[in-house]
């Protein structure tokens, strides 16, 4: 049985001036002249990829598409049109992702992560509600490192992530420091295996790593201040977010280990470089 939006090897049943058709005797597709590989004959087995035409019938091709069914993958918009946009997936016809289908307003150039789905019209397009095609079985485990793409921003509750664009992950608020778009692709390390099998995912290196990193930035900060930051560790959690990217108790922990090597000194409401170092 030929299968739409899938990848599968067809026998070749009939040869035509225009290509061939793959399949079997109760039920074929067309594979034009200009996919057919050289040499194949009737009988011949190759491997394609059905989908349907702008005339909506079904087509073979032996071109790599960049989706299968049920797959997630990160597609660029070429187009946007009256009723959708059309995405680029490596194919002669581009793939359209519906209006009712696009989490966030998408734009021409940019990639956004989309799985491929069979409408009730019997056609193949995409959607960027990836939520139920995500899996909760990940190999990862606490502290390892993972990739993914950002797929939704919840400003109540973090950033999901879909890691290795197959599993289901998320950066909690509290863990969300810094922007993020739909669409981006960010390295993080896992929190906790949550479970139901779900990862807890954070942006920032376990305490003892990151508060170099952390200490770093602070001293940027304060140098591009002219030396003198006008808040200090009890400034609200908002200003430094908003200023350092970071959390309060991240900020604390680095403004205490600047402290610690002598390198600021902390008044009252501001923070300065130590000028005798």
């Amino acid at each position: 049985m030929i299968q739409l939006g899938e990848k599968q090897i067809l026998k070749v049943v009939r040869m035509k001036d225009f290509g061939m058709y793959v399949g079997d005797e109760q039920e074929a597709v067309l594979l034009p002249k200009k996919y057919v590989p050289a040499g194949t004959c009737v009988g011949d087995s190759v491997e394609v990829f059905v989908y349907r035409d702008s005339r909506d019938r079904l087509i073979a091709t032996t071109e790599e598409p960049m989706l299968t069914l049920g797959r997630i993958g990160l597609l660029k918009v070429k187009e946007i049109g009256k009723i959708g946009a059309f995405l680029d997936w490596g194919l002669e016809k581009d793939l359209f992702l519906p209006y009712k289908e696009q989490t966030v307003q998408v734009r021409p150039g940019r990639s956004y992560p989309v799985a491929l789905y069979i409408d009730k019209s019997k056609r193949l397009c995409a959607t960027m509600k990836i939520y139920e095609y995500l899996s909760a079985e990940s190999p990862y485990a606490k502290d390892e490192t993972v990739q993914g793409i950002v797929y939704q921003i919840n400003p109540n509750l973090g950033v999901f992530i879909a890691v290795d664009g197959k599993y289901h992950g998320m950066i909690p608020k509290k863990n969300a420091h810094g922007q993020f778009r739909v669409g981006d692709m960010v390295k993080a390390r896992v929190v906790a295996v949550r479970d139901d099998g779900k990862l807890e995912l954070s942006m920032r290196e376990r305490v003892e790593f990151q508060i170099d990193k952390d200490a770093a930035v602070v001293m940027e900060v304060l140098e591009s201040y002219d030396g003198v930051l006008p808040f200090s560790e009890k400034a609200s959690p908002q200003v430094i977010e908003r200023e350092l990217n970071m959390s309060k108790a991240a900020f604390k922990r680095a403004v205490g280990h600047l402290l610690k090597m002598k390198k600021i000194q902390v008044e009252q409401h501001k923070i300065r470089i130590n000028d005798e170092q």
